[in-house]
């Protein structure tokens, strides 16, 4: 598979996502959300091993950008976990770097997460799920996977974080491939009462959920719905002053990472 590779060490140099579109299953209320106003300084900590690659899907017909991390210190990643990463409407993975993600994942390290690499590609607005021929969840379950090993990384200890539509995109692929994931962490998912996630809450038996979401955000009742709706109790809530943006996302990046990364930890021999 042909793929041109770029290596980037890229700073944050704007602000966050929020949803702006409805599409692809996306509602009315994330039209209705204020654009991120600013986005939280990422902490003081080098990106480490950072890279920016376009690449071949067959999954979604087209060439898509794959964005990757690995934590200062960690070299290329070579036998690391991988928290995959869903992006919500506005962002792809380019945005990944200027959100300052790779120096989150450093300093959650320094402060005592297990290391584990961030990897995610872009899906388009269609909420991780399929539209035609262009199905980003089947790229994200067995291509991104290939692309992962591809670079030594370990994908038999695999987890997922999302926000917005793509914390709705993170669930669905818990509830589509049940166990396969260590952990599931969302922020602000794009979520309402009767919809996929609702429908498939069953199958995340089994499979730890984290839920963050601000108290200013218009999701904040259906996600604590969803909360209440699962089958076992998230191991994780959060309800604290924010809107839909990453100025409330950043500030809880470094819980959720220290979740993911437990999750993520090896067996004890």
């Amino acid at each position: 598979m042909h793929h041109t590779l770029t290596r980037r060490r890229l700073l944050l140099a704007g602000a966050g996502t929020a949803a702006v579109a409805v599409v692809g299953g996306l509602t009315a209320r994330e039209l209705s959300q204020p654009r991120p106003e600013s986005t939280p300084a990422p902490p003081d900590a080098p990106p480490g091993d950072e890279r920016l690659i376009r690449i071949a899907s067959g999954a979604r017909g087209r060439e898509v950008d794959f964005w990757t991390a690995v934590p200062e210190g960690y070299g290329d990643g070579r036998g690391l976990p991988v928290c995959l990463v869903l992006h919500g409407a506005s962002a792809t993975a380019r945005d990944f770097g200027r959100l300052g993600l790779a120096r989150f994942l450093t300093d959650a390290v320094r402060r005592g997460a297990p290391p584990f690499v961030l990897a995610g590609p872009s899906g388009g607005r269609l909420s991780w799920r399929r539209s035609g021929h262009d199905d980003p969840q089947r790229m994200v379950r067995e291509e991104v996977p290939t692309w992962c090993a591809r670079r030594g990384f370990d994908i038999d200890r695999m987890a997922v974080w999302g926000w917005s539509m793509g914390g709705f995109g993170a669930l669905l692929l818990a509830e589509a491939y049940p166990g396969w994931l260590r952990t599931v962490a969302a922020f602000s998912p794009a979520v309402r009462p009767g919809d996929a996630v609702f429908a498939g809450a069953d199958k995340l038996r089994g499979t730890p959920v984290g839920l963050w979401c601000g108290r200013q955000d218009n999701f904040l009742r259906d996600v604590r719905a969803l909360a209440r709706a699962l089958p076992e109790p998230p191991v994780r809530t959060a309800w604290a002053d924010g809107r839909h943006n990453f100025a409330y996302w950043g500030t809880v990046i470094p819980d959720a990472f220290a979740l993911l990364g437990a999750a993520l930890r090896p067996p004890r021999p």
